[in-house]
């Protein structure tokens, strides 16, 4: 089949701007993946930017104890106050961290890294209601909205391993590993 001229100009223009988009979604998802991985980073050894060293995870520190200690308030939070500084808290919230971020950066593992990231956004803002600055809008949801964007858009296939972690026989058989 055959296009004419007219429809090659039209075609061209199109996916040019179809590949500048998918360029846009690939950095949007190399960024927000170096947010999670650095948060993860600093936590673990200190790095002195939100985390001093010796309130490091290797020096015996705990992830969440400050953020869930005094960062929360609202209706929820005792809730989380309760859980500040345990273990179990801490290994979730930290394994959320690193595989989000590893998967945001990679580019696989999509719909996970959205669903998982987005739930973890969603409990911050929780713990802290309401926005100081807004009636119920901040950070935390605007991120949350752009995880679920990254994933629906298949953002980990331009600049990432999306395509070939598609095409691996287990994540063919279990698509919601995409």
């Amino acid at each position: 089949m055959t296009t004419s001229p007219a429809t090659e100009s039209t075609i061209a223009p199109a996916a040019a701007e179809r590949r500048g988009v998918d360029y846009v979604w690939a950095i949007l998802r190399l960024a927000l993946g170096w947010v999670f991985l650095w948060a993860f980073l600093d936590k673990t050894f200190g790095l002195g930017f939100a985390t001093e060293r010796d309130a490091a995870w290797i020096e015996g520190g705990s992830p969440t104890t400050g953020y869930l200690s005094f960062g929360t308030k609202g209706p929820l939070a005792d809730f989380y106050q309760g859980m500040a500084g345990s273990s179990f808290a801490d290994w979730l919230f930290m394994i959320g961290l690193l595989g989000i971020g590893l998967a945001l950066v990679l580019g696989i593992g999509m719909r996970i890294a959205a669903a998982a990231g987005a739930l973890l956004l969603v409990l911050m803002w929780t713990a802290a209601l309401w926005p100081e600055n807004n009636p119920f809008m901040d950070d935390h949801l605007v991120y949350a909205g752009l995880l679920i964007g990254l994933a629906m858009a298949h953002a980990g296939d331009t600049l990432g391993f999306g395509r070939t972690w598609s095409r691996l026989g287990i994540v063919e058989k279990n698509p919601w590993l995409k």
